[in-house]
């Protein structure tokens, strides 16, 4: 099936063209037709499922862009709202429809000023609500869109939401987005909607098939360690590094620049123009890895990366789900990779029941196993490389001096230190330790205590006493910890 056969306009035709799509995705494929037939409908997506142009491209179609703003999307933060404003430009260029933004921590005058030029707004509710509760705006869209109702939920948004809709005409067409959908969400559905269609992607349709999901097994002191040998065997061309808390994200941003890596971070206690531009600068490959807390893992929307690390196992399976789908993105494969405890073992085993997944265990690389591959690297890259005539020049130049074999050897001992592997050899448990450890998590029964009585005794005595000064302090962090 092609785009073509949903029968839309000749400028929508136009800008699914421009932007490389051919094929409507599962949800797309669904959704479509039941958003251009007029009904009211629930989706069960996952973000990176293409849902923004499940509900866009139909939407955009029936738009006259004429009558001031048709079209209403609420989303739950401010990147998701960047994003989906972006597409949707994207998307409605072509017919002449203008897009605004409307989200907290920017001046009130100049995003009225945009409302009032726009067709269609992208927005988070707090802004919203402030916006329609103090009369600044006056909304009567044709078409209202809730993106992403969980998180809503999750970020304590609900009555915000049941608010902005008393403001909006009940003569509209409204859609909603999900991916999971809790008791209050279906309530919500119920109030909002008015004899909604469904569709569901299946769990197993949910969980995307191109991205490869691993996890290494550490010691809490290990983290910074393995995390660094990951990256030097992976060689990831763009990735995502993910953490609990803001200020983990503050502490592994240093630590990376000072290691000579290119990075940026995301986390809520940034300026919004900080935000912006860091964003852009990780879309544009200015920097190579992105450092951020959970409020990056809904919003970001960039189709080449390819590796997500989690630098801590995060709290939930919805969590997870959406961390990975930052890779794998738009046909593309990934790699997920979680960095766990060996106390972590047991959230491995629910993440993948709840996600209906499998993680493969595997074994943090030696330190000659990195060198050997990336001496192996340099090599092919050498014998694959084209001779330039500046090159050739410093080589006639050299010859002056000395032989070419003594030339070959200079140049190739410089370009050897640009690749030695630093750190100790070995990190993290082996595969024995590991599989020992999962059947001790299986056969664990009650409350854990009688396992944990035996838990120092063996070879690793350290990396379980220091796994335990880590839970603590992770069970500290689960209270304290702020949700951006």
């Amino acid at each position: 099936m092609t785009f073509k056969e949903f029968n839309f306009k000749d400028t929508l035709n136009q800008a699914i063209s421009d932007a490389g799509f051919t094929e409507p995705s599962p949800v797309q494929k669904e959704s479509i037709p039941i958003i251009l037939a007029g009904h009211d409908m629930i989706g069960q997506a996952q973000t990176g499922t293409g849902k923004t142009a499940a509900f866009g491209l139909p939407i955009i179609n029936m738009m006259d862009g004429e009558s001031g703003v048709e079209t209403l999307v609420i989303v739950p933060t401010r990147e998701l709202a960047m994003q989906v404003s972006d597409e949707l430009y994207r998307f409605g260029k072509t017919a002449g429809l203008k897009t605004a933004t409307v989200y907290g921590g920017t001046a009130y005058n100049k995003q009225i000023e945009r409302i009032n030029q726009a067709n269609i707004i992208v927005a988070t509710p707090g802004r919203l609500q402030d916006l329609l509760k103090s009369k600044k705006i006056k909304l009567n869209p044709k078409f209202v869109v809730l993106d992403e109702a969980d998180e809503m939920l999750d970020m304590g948004f609900l009555d915000e939401i049941k608010n902005i809709f008393t403001y909006l005409p009940k003569d509209r067409q409204t859609l909603m987005f999900s991916a999971t959908m809790p008791k209050q969400i279906k309530a919500l559905a119920e109030q909002i909607l008015n004899n909604p269609k469904s569709v569901t992607i299946t769990k197993s349709e949910r969980t995307n098939t191109d991205i490869t999901q691993k996890f290494y097994v550490v010691s809490e002191y290990e983290r910074d360690d393995a995390l660094l040998r990951l990256i030097d065997y992976k060689n990831p061309s763009k990735c995502i590094i993910f953490c609990r808390m803001k200020k983990e994200v503050d502490r592994l941003s240093s630590y990376m620049t000072s290691q000579g890596f290119k990075v940026a971070s995301l986390h809520g206690d940034m300026e919004q123009k900080q935000r912006e531009h860091t964003i852009r600068a990780f879309k544009q490959g200015l920097v190579e890895i992105f450092i951020a807390t959970d409020v990056a893992a809904r919003g970001l929307d960039v189709n080449d990366v390819s590796h997500v690390f989690n630098y801590h196992i995060p709290f939930d399976s919805e969590s997870y789900v959406h961390r990975i789908g930052r890779t794998g993105r738009a046909g593309n494969k990934g790699e997920a990779i979680t960095l766990v405890s060996p106390n972590e073992l047991r959230t491995i085993k629910r993440i993948e029941k709840d996600v209906g997944t499998t993680m493969i265990s595997k074994v943090i690389p030696t330190r000659q196993e990195v060198q050997t591959k990336k001496d192996s690297d340099l090599l092919d890259k050498i014998a694959q490389a084209k001779i330039t005539p500046s090159a050739v020049d410093m080589v006639k130049t050299l010859q002056h001096d000395l032989d070419i074999v003594t030339i070959a050897h200079l140049l190739a001992s410089i370009v050897q230190q640009e690749i030695d592997v630093k750190g100790k050899d070995t990190i993290g448990l082996n595969q024995d330790e590991i599989k020992k450890l999962i059947e001790r998590a299986k056969n664990q029964k009650g409350d854990g205590r009688r396992n944990s009585r035996n838990r120092g005794r063996g070879r690793n005595n350290r990396s379980r006493r220091d796994s335990r000064r880590g839970d603590r302090r992770g069970r500290r962090d689960n209270r304290n910890r702020d949700r951006n």
